[in-house]
């Protein structure tokens, strides 16, 4: 599995909060074969591939546009180890 920790960020809108702008970017997440874990400051997600990973992560980018952003920064952090499988929880599990 790769996990990655993203962070949509819109600007260019006349409101201050962005939680509706990361309810629509989820929204597009959680129709892709990704596991999804929204955070306070970002978004942990899933995939089986980093073509998969980065697909839902370019919908997740694109449907902000379409919620009336006039820009948008789009940070990933990509965790990708191959030499074996790990998953969100077995990486928070690890912390304990």
């Amino acid at each position: 599995m790769i996990i990655a920790e993203f962070s949509v960020i819109p600007l260019g809108t006349a409101d201050v909060g962005v939680s509706d702008y990361v309810r629509v970017a989820i929204d597009v997440l959680k129709r892709r074969k990704v596991r999804v874990k929204p955070g306070a400051m970002g978004t942990v997600i899933e995939a089986e591939s980093v073509g998969e990973l980065f697909k839902a992560v370019e919908l997740a980018h694109e449907a902000v546009f379409r919620a009336g952003a006039g820009r948008v920064v789009t940070e990933i952090k990509i965790d990708d180890r191959r030499d074996k499988n790990v998953s969100i929880e077995s990486k928070i599990n690890a912390l304990k």
